[in-house]
């Protein structure tokens, strides 16, 4: 289905999960986050299915709470937030966008907020719609940005988005270190990919990349960060699939990796109408995944955005999915901590979506 930063009407999520509608026969209007992985026709489609395998063993140890912590990297860091909204510095923009979880009172001044150069207006809902207001000057839609020495393109979208979730900056650069110390050949998948910073990040770390986004846009947009990165001739395959179609076949067709991110939306619909509801298929995809792992699988990483739920729902999951693995299940939130104007600074922490992550012992 819809194939992390999961959003809004971009070009190419599937990062899986924010942008306009894709597929054959796309809407009049773009799609929400949680649709925009994935978006297609307005006709429902038999998700693919297979029984979930009964698990036998002793589930993975256990690690809980994890705080994955982001205080900003590159061209991103997270300046103030409070009154439901956080002011983040996106290379040379200072952007306003919503946020229900700063419930505090801004730390800095009125007037640093006014001296934003976007602001987000609209639908104050993770999948509401909204535009940009650009209070000093109409700016372009997209600009170069870069991190952990990926180069990309920001872009603002209708669904408040722009292109990349800084907070999973925590699981690259984990993924990152786990490539270059393997000393070998890694295969990385990446469900739900969007704008393809995660691939290029795997890429340019020595692995071979399969990247899933059920969105055209997503998959267009993640093509032109890869010639903004240099990345051309980087061994990534690019596909424009419903995630749970591609694993299954990946599955029978008997191929394995290494490592397995998998980001998937609330809901989001394939490109020939596929539907995904996460706590309905969420329990499939995994098993699946656990069937994908190589016997040398350096990790499996799930992150859920915007769901009511606790990590303790997904970890517990993770657990029983992994039975019999052994390793280790690691879960808890990812966070962003507030940087300042300068961008050194160690303020609060603005929790961003839960994850749950296996790895061997």
């Amino acid at each position: 289905m819809k194939n992390k930063e999961r959003r809004p009407e971009r070009k190419a999520r599937s990062e899986a999960g924010h942008r306009p509608a894709r597929g054959n026969a796309a809407p009049a209007r773009p799609v929400p986050r949680s649709q925009e992985k994935s978006a297609g026709p307005a006709t429902s489609a038999p998700a693919e299915s297979r029984p979930l395998i009964v698990r036998a063993g002793e589930p993975p140890a256990e690690r809980i709470p994890v705080i994955l912590q982001s205080s900003g990297a590159g061209d991103f860091h997270l300046i103030d937030s409070g009154k439901g909204l956080k002011l983040e510095q996106y290379g040379p923009y200072r952007i306003v966008r919503p946020e229900a979880q700063a419930l505090w009172q801004p730390s800095l001044a009125a007037h640093v907020w006014e001296r934003a150069d976007a602001v987000f207006t609209g639908d104050t809902d993770e999948d509401g719609m909204g535009r940009w207001r650009f209070p000093k000057e109409a700016l372009g839609e997209t600009w170069p940005l870069s991190l952990l020495g990926i180069d990309f393109l920001g872009r603002f979208t209708a669904f408040r988005h722009v292109g990349v979730f800084p907070e999973q900056i925590a699981h690259w650069s984990w993924m990152k270190t786990r490539i270059e110390e393997a000393k070998r050949p890694v295969k990385v998948l990446n469900l739900f990919g969007y704008t393809g910073v995660a691939s290029l990040v795997a890429a340019a770390a020595g692995a071979e990349v399969t990247h899933v986004d059920a969105s055209k846009k997503a998959i267009g947009w993640a093509r032109e960060n890869q010639a903004l990165a240099r990345l051309e001739r980087a061994p990534i395959r690019w596909i424009c699939e419903d995630a749970m179609k591609f694993i299954l076949r990946e599955e029978r067709r008997g191929n394995r990796y290494d490592i397995i991110l998998t980001d998937p939306p609330k809901f989001g619909r394939g490109p020939n109408g596929e539907v995904w509801q996460l706590f309905d298929h969420l329990p499939l995809m995994l098993d699946i995944c656990r069937e994908l792992l190589s016997p040398k699988a350096i990790g499996l990483v799930l992150t859920a955005y915007s769901i009511r739920a606790s990590f303790y729902s997904i970890h517990e999951l993770m657990r029983e999915t992994m039975r019999g693995a052994g390793g280790l299940v690691e879960s808890g939130e990812l966070v962003i901590r507030e940087a300042g104007l300068d961008g050194k600074g160690h303020g609060r922490a603005l929790s961003t979506s839960l994850f749950s992550r296996w790895v061997p012992a």
